[in-house]
């Protein structure tokens, strides 16, 4: 198998975002994964539709292969693929994901990363399976929708719940930032005083979920990244948010520091921020120049609620 297309050809299908070290990506690629806002599903993709695709796999191991497997699918027989990973996260696995859906490849290392480059076989195995697994379900144990890949997909997160144990009954019009599957949302919406609540959140499949998981007129549902596409949300008299830190893996504090900004932007004056987060991440020092009160409300089992009021 000829190895050399992996420079020759132009890439103009991507999931994920790939760094130029990496892979050289042409500018007007387009972008098939949920976690940037306004790209293509994949998931609706015709089968045999893509002349080509480049994969930046996903680290979870069902998430991975749903994502290989959909890949695959929308690819048309003969078409190359370049699939790769970091090789701490994934990549040591890719080859055996791509060998076990019947497809051959060349392998190759670069910049810490496995990069396969194949030719999609006429005939693939388990890749329904695949797509199966990585589908959206309703998880009893925590009584929503969900899939894997989302936010703390098939459990409660223990800093949501110590928040919604703690938040009181809210009025007016908020917003959840980062509303994952819709969680918190859901504890918001109990109180018959909020009119209404904007859920944004960079993962267009936790908004997918949270649509079915917050079936609630007073809900407005947004696909976005919080700190660029959150810039619409004023005069606001509540904010809540589980704000992330990791980015790709790394922990990354700029991520909640961002949302923290984003949320008094957000905010009117005496608006109050409800917000939850690992007790060691240093938000206080964040929020304490932005609003006029800062108060720890629970600290509980590694997790912290803080309300601060603009």
């Amino acid at each position: 198998m000829d190895g050399g297309f992996l420079n020759d050809v132009a890439v103009s299908n991507i999931y994920g975002r790939i760094t130029e070290d990496v892979l050289a990506i042409p500018a007007k690629s387009r972008q098939f994964s949920p976690l940037v806002p306004g790209s293509v599903s994949l998931d609706e993709q015709e089968p045999a539709s893509l002349d080509t695709i480049t994969v930046l796999a996903p680290a979870a191991t069902v998430e991975r292969r749903a994502v290989l497997a959909l890949a695959l699918r929308a690819l048309r027989p003969g078409a190359p693929y370049t699939m790769l990973a970091p090789k701490d996260k994934g990549g040591s696995r890719l080859g055996a994901d791509l060998r076990a859906f019947g497809c051959g490849f060349d392998e190759v290392g670069r910049r810490h990363h496995r990069v396969c480059t194949g030719i999609r076989p006429a005939a693939l195995t388990g890749i329904e399976e695949a797509i199966a697994m990585g589908a959206s379900r309703w998880i009893e144990a925590i009584g929503a929708w969900s899939r894997p890949g989302v936010f703390s997909w098939d459990r409660l997160d223990p800093g949501s719940a110590l928040l919604t144990h703690h938040l009181p009954g809210l009025a007016g019009r908020g917003a959840d930032l980062g509303c994952g599957i819709g969680v918190l949302a859901r504890a918001v919406l109990a109180s018959p005083k909020v009119s209404e609540i904007t859920l944004i959140d960079v993962d267009r499949r936790a908004v997918e979920a949270t649509r079915r998981n917050v079936e609630d007129p007073r809900a407005v549902f947004r696909w976005g990244d919080v700190r660029r596409d959150g810039a619409g949300l004023t005069g606001l008299d509540f904010v809540v948010m589980n704000p992330p830190f990791h980015d790709g893996g790394t922990e990354d504090r700029s991520l909640g520091q961002g949302f923290i900004e984003r949320a008094a932007q957000a905010l009117r004056p005496g608006g109050r921020c409800w917000l939850t987060a690992n007790r060691h991440l240093p938000y206080e020092g964040v929020l304490k120049p932005l609003f006029r009160t800062v108060q720890p409300v629970a600290d509980a089992a590694g997790y912290k609620v803080i309300s601060a009021q603009k």
